[in-house]
This record gives structure tokens, C-alpha cells and sequence, in this order.
């Protein structure tokens, strides 16, 4: 098995080979590829070293299975064909062709079987937002079918990249020092504030971000729902959060949801908010975490769950169920769901089973 991945020394890129060696990813050999400002770089997978090679269009996909690609919606599109050609299997972090009828959308907690049906050999991988969303309607859509979603997002300076992140940090840094922040990557000063913009702005007035979790929604779970979506960029570090309010078609109790989030698989339930008062590291354990009333995003960074609580009845709407989500966006909401695309294709696809 032979993987590579393109964008090797961006945020995701550098998740990616984390997130291989956390999970025992099965490969034989690994291909670094990035743009002419990273590439010479060395990063070590596994004890050994691997330099990561100019993106070209030349003969270094031949002989690759699959290709993780984290470098934008223009590299995408510009190197779909060259990075195919041979039969590689290309799994696109990017926005480039997740709207496209011949290239499927995949959550694997919810349509793992879409991933067989590729002409163009590329799977896309969800916005981050909406992949920790329907990891969630899931379970509820089993219950019962829904309707209307809709959805407040709370986005971690993650979401703009490692550049973002350490802009937040250095604006926090000035701040503190009574200097003037530098703003450069989001549209306004992010520390002590929030911004009710992620990405621009449509001629129906909400942002391309929340129109993508409108059609991603719809794509990914086979669904007429429609979801309504304000996203909103805040100043934590790593991992979104979003609150959530679904109408389904016959009503579901507390407990019932509860007990559907607590057996669903990607979903972690800490819904118990007697517990207010807790204190608990940001290194804490999963047990430990589970101790807490409500999912945070200081605890949720690092690790692989979406996580779930304050699960209430919707009080506007009696077919309505509301509830609190959070996960690390560079983690689930990139890194992790290509490969659990992959791992899910290397057992169920006999055209990469070795």
C-alpha cells in the first residue's frame, strides 16, 4: 500500500501523518508533495525520515494507492488528473468537487458506501462543520426522519489554518503588552472578539460556509432536510462547536436522542449538567472528560469524537430536539475523516484490497 499526501507541511498535512501513525494506518511506503515553498522539507513518520517533493505534473503518482490532497481547491482542481492518471485513489480535503454528481461526499459514520461509487477516482471530504453535524443527525435520523436543521456554529481560529492560529496567539500576546494587533488573516481583530463571518458572502446574504453546510447536509445523508445555518468565528484555538436544533417528523424524547448519541459510533454523550462545577485539565482522559456537565472545546482538541450534550426538548417546536456539539476541526473535521474514508475503503473495495 502506497499513500501519499499532498500539502504535507500545511496544518492538515502535518495531521494527517499524526493521525496515520495513531490509527496503525496500513502502508508500505509514504510520498510527501508540496508547493515550491515547502518542498526539501524533511518531516520523520514512523522513525524515518521523508522529504516532501515538488508537486509537478509529471510520473510520481504512478504506482499510488491512495492520496490524501490538503492544498486548496485551486491545487485540487489543477492536479486531480495528474494525481489520478495511474489509479490512485484521491480523497480531496478541499472544497473543489465536493458539490460535484460525479464525485461523492463522504462521512463515514454516514454514507461509507458512496466512497464505491467514484468515475473520477476522487472522494471529497466534507466541510469540517458539516462532517461533526451529521456525524450527529445520524443517530437522530434513525429515530426518526429530519426535517429542518438549524445550526449556530462557533469556529476555532483553526478553521483559517496554522497561520491563524498564531496570529490569534500573537494578538493576545500584543494585547497583553497594550500594543496594536497585527490583523491580517481574518477580516477583524479575533482576540476578545467574534466574527459572524466565515468566508464571503452570497447573494442571499448568508456566507459560503453556510451554504455549504446547506448543500453538503443534503448531499451527504440523502435527505431533503434543509439547514439554516449562522456561522460564527471565535477566539478558541483548536476544535469547533456548534448548537444545533433539528425538527423531526414524530417527536423523540430526551432520553430516547440520549440514548441513540450514546451508541452511535464517532459520538461521545457528556450530558450532565448536575455536574456544573467540575474542573478538569485540557490534557484530560476521555473517563475524565466524561466527568465534566457539557463538551467544551478546550477538552474536545486532540482527540477523535465528536462530543455531545445539553440534549433538550426544542421549547418552539414540540417535534423539536435541541443539543451542543463540539470537535476538533483540524482532527474529525479533516484529517481523521479522510482516513476513516480510506481504512473503510482498503477493507470494503476489492480494487485496493491487496
Amino acid at each position: 500500500m502506497r499513500v501519499a499526501i499532498v500539502g504535507a507541511s500545511g496544518a492538515v498535512g502535518q495531521e494527517f501523518l499524526k493521525v496515520l501513525d495513531e490509527r496503525d494506518f496500513p502502508l508500505d511506503d509514504l510520498v510527501l508533495f508540496g508547493s515550491i515553498r515547502s518542498a526539501g522539507r524533511e518531516y520523520t513518520f514512523r522513525g524515518k525520515k521523508y522529504e516532501v517533493k515538488l508537486l509537478q505534473h509529471n510520473e510520481d503518482f504512478k504506482g499510488i494507492d491512495i492520496v490524501f490532497a490538503s492544498a486548496g481547491a485551486s491545487t485540487s482542481k489543477e492536479f486531480a488528473e495528474t494525481i489520478t492518471k495511474y489509479g490512485a485513489v484521491m480523497i480531496d480535503n478541499s472544497s473543489a468537487f465536493r458539490m460535484d454528481e460525479d464525485v461523492p461526499l463522504v462521512v463515514p459514520e454516514c454514507n461509507a458506501m458512496d466512497a464505491l461509487n467514484r468515475p473520477r477516482n476522487i472522494i471529497a471530504n466534507p466541510n469540517c462543520t458539516t462532517i461533526m453535524m451529521v456525524v450527529c443527525l445520524n443517530p437522530i435520523e434513525k429515530l426518526s426522519h429530519i426535517k429542518n436543521i438549524h445550526v449556530a456554529s462557533y469556529q476555532s481560529a483553526s478553521g483559517a489554518g496554522a497561520a491563524a492560529m498564531e496570529e490569534l496567539k500573537q494578538q493576545y500576546k500584543a494585547l497583553a503588552n497594550e500594543e496594536e494587533p497585527t490583523v491580517n488573516k481574518f477580516a477583524y481583530q479575533l482576540a476578545y472578539n467574534v466574527i459572524p463571518q466565515i468566508d464571503v458572502f452570497q447573494d442571499n446574504g448568508y456566507t459560503k460556509e453556510e451554504m455549504k453546510m446547506f448543500n453538503e447536509t443534503k448531499k451527504i445523508m440523502h435527505t431533503d432536510a434543509r439547514c439554516s445555518a449562522m456561522c460564527v468565528r471565535i477566539s478558541s484555538l483548536r476544535s469547533h462547536s456548534e448548537a444545533v436544533w433539528v425538527e423531526t417528523e414524530v417527536p423523540i424524547a430526551v432520553e430516547t436522542a440520549q440514548e441513540a448519541f450514546r451508541n452511535a459510533e464517532g459520538v461521545t454523550l457528556i450530558d450532565a449538567p448536575q455536574q456544573v462545577g467540575t474542573k478538569a485539565n485540557p490534557d484530560v482522559s476521555k473517563e475524565t472528560m466524561e466527568s465534566l456537565p457539557y463538551p467544551m472545546p478546550l477538552y474536545s482538541a486532540g482527540k477523535d469524537d465528536v462530543y455531545v450534550g445539553r440534549v433538550r426538548k426544542d421549547l418552539a417546536n414540540e417535534n423539536g430536539l435541541t443539543f451542543w456539539l463540539t470537535g476538533d476541526q483540524i482532527k474529525k473535521g479533516a484529517a481523521l475523516n479522510a482516513v476513516q474514508i480510506a481504512e473503510w475503503l482498503i477493507k470494503n473495495d476489492e480494487r485496493l484490497k491487496k
